[in-house]
């Protein structure tokens, strides 16, 4: 039975006797808070304006010989991994921000957590200035990197807890009821005095989720938190994520490559490519600005007559007895009844396009404007 208790080696962590875990990010320091900024009722949460990150990156040739000359002349490149971004959001709002590999996503995080320093523009979260590093404002944040360890490798979990409560200061009775109700959500109490390198990924990102939680953050921001989980552990974070977000009013930023943890939670989406806001809108607007048509999905009794099916001018394609007609949106009050007269239907669907089809045509687009423009 877990009593809540640690050992030495974490109450020694919390003292500073022994050194941080490679790769951990701390979000509160040790020190005294001074009194939260407040915010009017109706201001934004998070505010960017113009916020901009470059990066000079250094190309290094291949070969020995160029690799000497290297050492006194070396090529350099800037490279803008946020350019001018602009945005708002409010206390309570869930929001998926997605884009392509580089696309300036994880640096925006970064930038918003204060981690890094932005080349230009300004922003806000919480009353604060992220890159200032204010006591009050590590204290009201919390950061989750997918592929970054914020529990101690080879302690359980528990301790790690501890460690959180002396790092936040946190009331131990409120530690506590706080820390049991986050391990039951996720039903992880099993695990918590197991040392965390002996734990699955899924497991471990249960358990990363509960220290980011434990001091009941205001903002929360998610960087890819589902990265290489199966679909049953997606679907308990999901869950988790959706009722302790609902219960606390929390702001929620989410980085993703999934789709279905943007369907599952989210209903703003903001779609960054080359450092830059392409679309910021709700989850159902992205649908219908660029999408011009649904997907009809046609079960037969047996395979249908190509001919019969091609007359009536719609892209199809033939799965056996089943056929997927993609027919304008315009169109399909009136071509539906025309495509079920056809003899043996036993059952149709009407969808929309899957939102991991429009997200990545919205990068191809991009990308080949990308091209266009260079080739100019």
């Amino acid at each position: 039975m877990w009593d809540g208790k640690i050992g030495d080696s974490a109450e020694k962590a919390a003292r500073g006797d022994q050194g941080r875990p490679r790769g951990v990010l701390y979000t509160s320091p040790m020190q005294p808070t001074r009194p939260a900024a407040l915010a009017r009722p109706n201001e934004p949460v998070i505010r960017v304006a113009g916020l901009a990150k470059e990066y000079r990156v250094y190309d290094k040739p291949e070969g020995l010989a160029a690799s000497v000359r290297a050492l006194f002349h070396r090529t350099s490149r800037v490279v803008e991994a946020v350019k001018g971004v602009d945005l708002e959001v409010h206390r309570g709002e869930f929001v998926a921000l997605l884009g392509p590999n580089g696309a300036g996503k994880t640096t925006l995080l970064k930038l918003l957590s204060g981690i890094i320093t932005p080349t230009r523009g300004t922003a806000t979260v919480l009353g604060h200035v992220p890159w200032e590093r204010a006591d009050d404002f590590r204290r009201r944040f919390a950061l989750v990197m997918g592929q970054r360890n914020q529990l101690w490798w080879d302690l359980p979990a528990a301790e790690s807890f501890r460690l959180h409560q002396e790092i936040y200061r946190m009331d131990p009775v409120r530690f506590e009821k706080t820390r049991d109700e986050l391990v039951d959500l996720l039903g992880v109490r099993r695990l918590v005095l197991q040392p965390v390198r002996e734990l699955s990924l899924g497991e471990r990102m249960k358990l990363e989720l509960v220290a980011a939680l434990l001091h009941e953050p205001e903002v929360l921001f998610l960087d890819e938190p589902t990265i290489g989980l199966d679909v049953v552990a997606q679907h308990t974070i999901h869950e988790f994520l959706r009722d302790v977000q609902r219960r606390r009013q929390m702001t929620v930023i989410l980085t993703t490559h999934y789709m279905k943890d943007v369907a599952a939670l989210c209903e703003r989406v903001v779609v960054i490519t080359r450092g830059d806001v392409l679309y910021d809108g709700s989850l159902a607007e992205i649908v219908d600005r660029f999408t011009t048509h649904k997907i009809v999905t046609l079960d037969f009794d047996d395979p249908p007559d190509r001919g019969q099916i091609e007359r009536h001018g719609f892209p199809c394609e033939f799965r056996g007895p089943q056929v997927v007609l993609r027919i304008d949106r315009s169109r399909i009050a009136d071509a539906l009844p025309e495509i079920l007269g056809s003899s043996g239907v036993r059952d149709v669907s009407v969808e929309d396009v899957p939102l991991e089809e429009i997200v990545a045509e919205l990068f191809r687009a991009d990308a080949r404007n990308a091209a266009a423009e260079a080739a100019r």
